[in-house]
């Protein structure tokens, strides 16, 4: 640990270039989840969905296809998991060959020569992105998993629930449902800021040229997109 720190000390380029992405990576995480309470955004926009349709799921005796498509999403999430150990094991072999890569990436346009130790701080980064986005998409995979059981367990319309019981049985499966699509939103963002970081290994510029497009793209879709306006169209209007 101190000699990457003595490292950074000695580059301030890459001191800066990984100062911006760790603030860009946690200030969006955090600005987003924010604004989400604010103003509408795939996260706010898809939690009313997932609540309507959980209002509809306690109305039905049949709920064979609620639970088919939350064993759906759970597929999607059990891909990613099972793709980022794969990348997780690629990493590690690079690591183990550092000097063959290092003489790949050299001749590269705009390529800067990096040391042996530099490229183990570069690999290191996208080792503890990769594992944050395991735990988050497993985590995940956990919460679609109660979600079914939560709708196994929701009162059947010929137990006659009251109203207030099936809205408070709605809005906690919603709520979880929500959650688990939380985590694995972030998930996903931690992979879009992991492909960033492959420009570091070229120059510590382009590594915040890539980590600023990042931020824009994460915005333009989650709160500025066609998929939003979309969402927030009302069930009648089909303009």
């Amino acid at each position: 640990m101190d000699n990457m720190l003595l490292l950074l000390q000695n580059n301030w380029t890459d001191a800066l270039a990984l100062g911006w992405f760790l603030l860009c990576f946690r200030g969006y995480m955090y600005y987003s989840e924010l604004k989400s309470h604010t103003t509408p955004c795939l996260v706010s926009m898809l939690h009313l969905y997932r609540t309507e349709w959980m209002q509809r799921m306690l109305a039905r005796e049949v709920r064979i296809a609620d639970t088919a498509a939350i064993a759906n999403l759970e597929r999607s999430v059990a891909f990613f998991a099972s793709t980022t150990i794969l990348v997780l094991a690629g990493l590690m072999t690079v690591m183990s060959s550092t000097e063959r890569a290092i003489n790949l990436v050299e001749d590269l346009p705009f390529a800067v020569v990096a040391t042996k130790q530099e490229w183990e701080l570069k690999l290191l980064l996208l080792v503890v992105l990769f594992i944050y986005a395991f735990f988050k998409f497993t985590w995940s995979l956990r919460q679609y998993g109660f979600v079914s059981v939560m709708i196994g367990g929701a009162p059947l319309p010929t137990e006659n629930p009251s109203a207030a019981q099936q809205k408070a049985h709605a809005k906690r499966i919603a709520r979880m449902a929500s959650m688990a699509a939380l985590n694995f939103n972030l998930g996903l963002r931690t992979y879009y800021f992991s492909i960033s970081v492959l420009g570091w290994f070229i120059n510590p510029w382009i590594f915040m040229l890539l980590t600023s497009i990042v931020v824009v793209v994460l915005y333009r879709r989650e709160f500025t997109s066609s998929t939003l306006k979309t969402l927030m169209m009302s069930s009648g209007d089909d303009g």
